[in-house]
C-alpha cells in the first residue's frame, strides 16, 4: 500500500505537516486508493484510473458509487 501511495499520490513529497492535516489527507488518499482498487469496470492501473476519474466526471461518480 505504501508504494502505491508514494508513487501514485506522491505522499512522501507532501508538505502537509501542521495540525491534523497530514492525518486527514492520508485518510483521504487511502480511501481513494481503495475505491480505485475495487473498481473492475476499467482494466487499467491505479495511476491511469486516477487520471481517468479526474478527466471523466461520469467515471468519477461511478467510482464514488453515486451513479
Amino acid at each position: 500500500m505504501h508504494w502505491h501511495l508514494d508513487v501514485t499520490f506522491g505522499e512522501d513529497q507532501s508538505k502537509i505537516r501542521a495540525g491534523h492535516g497530514a492525518e486527514n489527507i492520508s485518510l483521504m488518499r487511502k480511501s481513494a486508493l481503495n475505491l480505485l482498487k475495487s473498481d473492475t469496470s476499467l482494466k487499467a492501473g491505479i495511476e491511469n484510473k486516477r487520471k481517468m476519474a479526474g478527466w471523466n466526471p461520469d467515471y468519477l461518480l461511478k467510482i464514488l458509487g453515486v451513479k
